[in-house]
């Protein structure tokens, strides 16, 4: 039963994209299985930059099937964009991407209602982008979302929009004091993707669990990282789904007996978007040059990301959460011109040094962390493809790490493209 998830590790912005596209090789069904528009995974392909929010990262592979599951929730306009850059790059779509009927859908108040939350003095600050995906997810578990199966009957879909338009519109006004558009110009630019969305749905459970049985190959594909999931991340400054393991199964609809392997990636040091605690976040030149040096800005936002020192309490947390059996290890060269890297092994926090993920948020924002010294290689490392022609000192830096973490890693990332990749194995 070759069923694989590859997801995130820290706070998202692992460099998944470039490493699910290359494993997507090995692959029949590239399946994502939660988030939104809100994650963005940034792809080489023929020379050129692509920034993937919805669509999974092996469209890029002829003979590929894509899934966008029922854990997604799916902005109609955001997913339509997303198509027509693909179909201009000369990719086709057709028979290669399928929507789960049971995916839940973005609409405009979702986004008018996150916008404003997040502007609004009297609510905490999250940092979201912005885009509806908290809302929907509200919605979603309030059990008055419509999902995908609702464009199936134009009138059925007028009547459950109608009735959510009303409680929107006066929660809206009352919180807020924000007047929503029209009703019937709000529906009529739903429908106008109506098509769009019947042309691409499926009984996506179905379709994987009929994959499984004719033992192909699934890859699933996480969005953002562990430290971000609703339960397992830094609540409340997480994102609204679960981007662990077990959001597979309950994303895609596939038992977790199926799944025989996960794949952690992480990056060789951390970074974070948006509010919360980051106990290695770096302050001062280091932190800049980490910034500077790693291209860390949000794909999705554009948003400069915060960045600090490699934290082996954050990679443990999320091998025991997620069961991770490999890791792949990027942007080590981002690290080729610092002559002193650090480690975080622990956080100390009133007397108390903290090894395991504490859920504590005064612990979190208020520890010091605990770490360990390396010495910088002071060596160029991008593209190098054979690990042995690492500099001695990454070597030593990769091996501590692999040891701290009781894992191995399956690949490790020394640039953006994708040939710049040292290969230690294969996913299946």
């Amino acid at each position: 039963m070759p069923v694989a998830v590859v997801l995130g590790m820290q706070w998202g912005d692992e460099g998944k994209g470039k490493i699910i596209d290359l494993l997507s090789q090995e692959a029949d069904i590239v399946a994502r299985y939660q988030g939104g528009h809100n994650a963005g995974h940034t792809i080489c392909f023929d020379d050129k930059e692509f920034v993937l929010h919805l669509i999974p990262s092996g469209i890029f592979h002829e003979g590929k099937l894509c899934v966008i599951g029922n854990g997604v929730v799916i902005d109609p306009s955001a997913l339509a964009e997303e198509m027509e850059d693909l179909n201009q790059a000369g990719i086709d779509l057709k028979n290669r991407l399928v929507l789960s009927d049971r995916a839940n859908i973005i609409l405009p108040y979702h986004s008018v209602s996150d916008r404003s939350r997040e502007k609004e003095g009297k609510f905490q600050k999250i940092g979201t982008t912005g885009r509806g995906i908290g809302p929907s997810y509200s919605d979603k578990i309030a059990r008055i979302g419509i999902r995908a199966c609702d464009f199936l009957d134009e009138n059925r879909l007028r009547e459950q929009f109608h009735v959510n338009y009303q409680e929107k519109k006066k929660i809206l006004k009352h919180l807020y004091d924000l007047e929503l558009p029209d009703f019937d110009s709000m529906f009529r630019d739903l429908l106008s993707f109506r098509k769009m969305i019947l042309e691409y749905i499926g009984d996506t459970q179905s379709l994987l669990q009929k994959a499984i049985a004719e033992n192909k190959k699934i890859l699933c594909e996480g969005a953002q990282g562990t430290m971000l999931d609703v339960d397992h991340g830094t609540y409340p400054f997480v994102t609204s789904s679960s981007s662990t393991a077990g959001g597979a199964c309950t994303g895609l609809g596939i038992p977790p007996t199926k799944i025989d392997r996960v794949v952690g990636v992480i990056k060789a040091y951390t970074t974070r978007v948006g509010e919360g605690p980051f106990p290695t976040e770096l302050h001062d030149g280091d932190g800049q040059m980490l910034r500077d040096e790693g291209h860390e800005f949000g794909a999705t936002t554009g948003r400069p990301r915060r960045c600090g020192w490699f934290d082996a309490v954050v990679a443990r947390h999320a091998i025991g959460i997620n069961g991770i059996d490999a890791l792949v290890l990027t942007k080590i060269d981002v690290l080729d011109k610092f002559e002193i890297i650090k480690v975080c092994t622990g956080y100390k926090h009133k007397g108390n040094v903290y090894e395991k993920m504490p859920a504590d948020l005064d612990c979190l924002q208020n520890c010091e962390p605990v770490y360990t010294e390396y010495e910088g290689w002071m060596a160029n490392t991008v593209g190098v493809t054979v690990y042995d022609e690492l500099p001695e000192k990454a070597r030593q830096y990769i091996e501590s790490l692999g040891k701290l973490l009781g894992t191995q890693f399956l690949m490790i990332s020394t640039g953006p493209q994708r040939n710049y990749t040292i290969h230690n194995g294969t996913l299946f």
